[in-house]
């Protein structure tokens, strides 16, 4: 951490930036989802290919994440974090001079690779700056993201001009000047040899922590399966159910994603125990309320539903990290966060493309979302029933 010679950002406001960062990279994974419907009219393509456009996003975050996913810990974090904001801004380019389904997808899979680089690199920084508050700031921030792109991106296409391609340019602005915070931040961790060793992929967990994880996976896969359909699927679903603009369609990832938020601030004190009963819970009542709301066709009963959803994801993803993250080494947090991402990755894309599918040969897109629903609910149970189990191991 030797950076003399230069004025660098204290521990405190290089924590804000690192979370601003991830923020940033989780609104520009959501900005096209209201624009889906755009995109859709002008290039006349299926339910399925959206969810293919989603998902090649997750595919590419789990591509990096496998194999870049601990070389932070060899070269340092701000290298890697430098290299993840150019190519986050090469995909935002790619974004705005799209005129098709092939330059759709190439932007989505140069965000994946970008995210996946950053990911892994920033959630480790924050760690190194300061644990807790670094385990905190993990899991607030991507609900944060993920709302505020939605949402910013719906308002644009709302009330501005040029919505495929403002949004984009405003985030490019953004992430410029964070590139430049990067620059002036203190490295967190001294390089060391064996980069390229690193990079090979492996799936590797040690031993104090592969119980912990084999517990949560359940409700990962669930929450971040949750949060792939209404990224894919929720704004064409809200239309489905009664005469809304796109506005409300992008409004509805924002109350998910803004609970999620909001839920991981006020349990931010909680035993990871407490907070992952409250986020099994809420995303079984959530998916219940959905249900009956999808079969009456009730607009505010399913924001409601996506309203416990959000609580389910931040109670569930916050939880999750809590009960593994503080039994982990230094050395291996990169390692072991990339992992867990690698895990709600799946649960973020691959549920979502066989949504697509359904909804074009089953049952059209109000029993789809029947049919995830009674999916995320198992999960759910699966996760539920895991934990009241390890509970009653821990006193022997």
């Amino acid at each position: 951490m030797s950076d003399a010679g230069r004025a660098r950002l204290s521990p405190n406001a290089s924590l804000v930036l690192l979370a601003s960062i991830l923020v940033s990279f989780l609104a520009a994974s959501a900005a096209p989802t209201p624009l889906y419907g755009i995109y859709q009219a002008h290039w006349h393509f299926s339910p399925i290919t959206t969810t293919v456009v989603f998902a090649v996003y997750a595919v590419a975050v789990l591509g990096t994440l496998l194999t870049f996913g601990k070389l932070s810990d060899y070269v340092g974090r701000r290298p890697i974090l430098l290299s993840a904001i150019t190519v986050q801004m090469i995909s935002l380019l790619i974004f705005i001079f799209a005129n098709g389904v092939p330059t759709l997808l190439a932007a989505r899979v140069v965000q994946g690779l970008a995210a996946g680089a950053a990911t892994g690199a920033i959630g480790a920084a924050m760690l190194d700056i300061n644990r807790s508050r670094g385990t905190l700031a993990n899991s607030f921030a991507p609900g944060i993201g993920t709302g505020t792109g939605a949402l910013l991106s719906a308002l644009f296409i709302q009330f501005l001009p040029a919505p495929t391609r403002l949004v984009y340019l405003v985030l490019l602005v953004i992430l410029l000047i964070q590139g430049v915070g990067i620059v002036l931040m203190s490295e967190t961790v001294t390089p060391m040899r064996g980069a390229l060793r690193s990079i090979r992929p492996e799936i590797r967990l040690p031993h104090a922590v592969r119980g912990p994880v084999f517990a949560v996976v359940p409700v990962l896969f669930a929450a971040w399966a949750l949060a792939g359909f209404y990224g894919a699927l929720g704004p064409a679903l809200v239309r489905t159910l009664g005469p809304t603009s796109i506005l409300v369609g992008g409004v509805a990832l924002f109350v998910f994603a803004s609970l999620s938020s909001i839920t991981v601030f006020l349990l931010r004190n909680a035993p990871a125990r407490t907070i992952m009963l409250t986020g099994i819970s809420a995303l079984i009542l959530g998916m219940i309320v959905t249900l009956v709301s999808v079969m009456m066709d009730l607009v505010a009963g399913f924001f409601v539903g996506v309203a416990l959803g959000g609580v389910g994801f931040g109670g569930g993803f916050q939880g999750s990290l809590k009960t593994v993250l503080p039994l982990v080494e230094a050395h291996e947090r990169a390692s072991v966060l990339s992992l867990l991402y690698v895990v709600c990755y799946v649960g973020f894309g691959l549920p979502a493309v066989i949504a697509g599918f359904l909804v074009v040969y089953g049952g059209g897109l109000p029993m789809t979302a029947d049919e995830y629903s009674v999916a995320i609910i198992l999960l759910a149970a699966i996760a539920l029933f895991g934990l009241r189990r390890s509970a009653k191991k821990a006193p022997a």
